[in-house]
């Protein structure tokens, strides 16, 4: 071969080279966003993000294997839903509000019932499912302000109370017409579980797992400490990292419920969305906000509305009566600021930002 052709080889196969590398580079950026939409990885950090029950989840586990479960847990809030939407027209939880019984077809509706009939039962009906009527006609509901009279308040009471249905293992009957069950005070908890225990059955250990605010968290992170969440200022206008306190959770779920969002303003009177199912009213006391903490986030999250309704010292006193639950609660000190009230056994795990 003379010498300029091998030249011309060497030559070609070096600028091939050239092209492949400054194409991989363009694309470097691409791929690793596109990436980030979905799932991202970092050695055996599996992070995913999405949208459920008209919010977000956010989940993150370590995996060896980096496995990419997303589309499982995709389809398996799918079916959750299909079970316990309010928003779902063909859903288990709709075909009941709009008849008298319902048989059992899915896994998930009988154990929120069993879990809220113990919340309810605990709290004398400061949790109770029932309630959605009086929050739809206090404008806090899909169609927005409905608000009329009294008259119509104390009409919707006949249709509220939990003991004014029954269930067994396999249906769902009301004992009175008209009564309709909405779960959306429990529902992102008790998912929370559900895909905690979904990774759990997938042999991970370590997890966090928060859909629209609500936590399950399992073992360590990739630091192997803690999960460490924050608990937000309860003002309107704080955003996400404006924080109160930060709490260490250690294989426990927890769940937040609060007044200084979700309020409109009528007549120079605050309107709050917590309505308590025995006056048919919305609260006026001065908790602001309830964070609380059990073994799963189901429980945790109805005791946290449970406790909006109550206000802060009933509050307490239920912390004190279970052991089953630790409470942090955020309230008005009447002087403009707020103070604070945390359960014993949650102080250990316990930081604020503001003393580091």
């Amino acid at each position: 071969m003379r010498p300029n052709a091998r030249k011309n080889i060497i030559y070609s196969i070096v600028l091939l080279v050239a092209i492949m590398l400054v194409y991989s580079w363009r694309n470097r950026d691409k791929t690793v966003t596109e990436l980030t939409e979905t799932t991202v990885a970092v050695a055996g950090k599996m992070s995913l993000s999405g949208k459920t029950m008209g919010t977000t989840y956010n989940i993150t586990y370590l995996d060896e294997e980096s496995r990419d479960l997303q589309p499982s847990i995709d389809s398996l809030l799918v079916v959750f839903n299909k079970s316990l939407s309010t928003y779902i027209p063909d859903s288990e939880l709709s075909k009941f509000n709009l008849g008298d019984t319902l048989d059992f077809n899915l896994p998930y509706l009988l154990p929120v019932l069993q879990e809220s009939k113990v919340v309810f039962d605990n709290t004398n009906g400061a949790f109770d499912p029932t309630v959605g009527p009086l929050v739809n006609i206090w404008g806090f509901g899909p169609s927005g302000p409905e608000l009329k009279d009294s008259v119509d308040i104390k009409n919707l009471l006949a249709t509220v109370g939990f003991n004014k249905i029954e269930f067994d293992q396999t249906q769902l009957r009301k004992k009175v017409p008209g009564i309709y069950l909405d779960f959306s005070a429990i529902a992102k908890g008790y998912g929370s579980d559900v895909v905690a225990d979904f990774l759990k059955n997938r042999g991970i250990s370590n997890y966090l797992v928060e859909i629209g605010g609500e936590l399950v968290a399992n073992g360590v992170n990739e630091k192997g400490e803690l999960w460490k969440v924050g608990v937000n200022r309860p003002e309107e206008s704080a955003n996400a990292s404006d924080l109160i306190s930060i709490i260490a959770l250690q294989d426990r779920g927890m769940a937040t419920s609060g007044n200084y969002r979700n309020f409109y303003v009528r007549d120079s009177v605050k309107i709050s969305h917590t309505i308590n199912p025995a006056t048919g009213y919305p609260v006026t006391h001065t908790l602001l906000s309830a964070t609380v903490l059990a073994a799963n986030c189901m429980t945790a999250d109805a005791y946290a509305t449970a406790m909006m309704v109550m206000g802060k010292d009933r509050a307490i006193a239920l912390d004190s009566a279970l052991s089953e639950i630790e409470v942090f609660l955020i309230y008005d000190d009447g002087n403009g600021g707020f103070k604070t009230f945390a359960s014993e056994n949650l102080k250990p795990f316990l930081s604020f930002p503001q003393e580091n």
